[in-house]
């Protein structure tokens, strides 16, 4: 996985994620869904918050950062998400520094060991770089499908953003 094209990727779909968001209420948009995380205002500030958590990994943060920043809390409640209007401005500014962080790897295969804490507990692990990256990238299109399942039973029509229909550019045969 090329991780620069492959946030290209994210970036791009994200985008059709948005248009599709963008004209719901805020109350549509936190409505409660029995799927993933309840809500698309919480799934997608966690989404956002994982992405900035994970690059604080990719820059080289080996310790947690806490308590986080209310707009970078993964687990954020749907009242206490971002309303859209702001979350769409704040993770575009992420997505400008996460792009910036990955031009500047060099290093994507040596493994560092970070620290954090599981279920209150002491809790370490070894990722390298490219972990980190599949992690984000992985991450976000899970959750993004189940953001797409809750659009559909908002009755909001999705489009097609599998990969090969926004990132291979057709061909003229003639």
């Amino acid at each position: 996985m090329n991780p620069l094209r492959t946030y290209a990727y994210l970036t791009t779909s994200r985008a059709h994620l948005f248009d599709w968001i963008r004209p719901l209420t805020d109350a549509r948009y936190r409505t409660e869904h029995p799927i993933g995380l309840g809500s698309l205002a919480r799934t997608l500030h966690h989404m956002k918050a994982a992405e900035h958590a994970y690059m604080q990994r990719v820059r080289g943060v080996t310790t947690p950062v806490s308590p986080p920043a209310p707009e970078d809390d993964p687990e954020v409640t749907t009242q206490g998400a971002m309303p859209f209007a702001q979350l769409e401005p704040a993770w575009h500014a992420e997505s400008e520094r996460t792009r910036a962080a990955l031009d500047a790897v060099t290093d994507w295969d040596t493994p560092n060991t970070f620290h954090t804490e599981w279920d209150g507990k002491p809790y370490a692990y070894r990722a390298s770089n490219n972990d980190l990256f599949a992690q984000l990238a992985l991450h976000e299109v899970h959750h993004r499908a189940q953001a797409m399942h809750m659009l559909k039973r908002l009755g909001v029509e999705t489009g097609e953003i599998d990969y090969n229909a926004l990132m291979w550019p057709a061909v003229d045969l003639d």
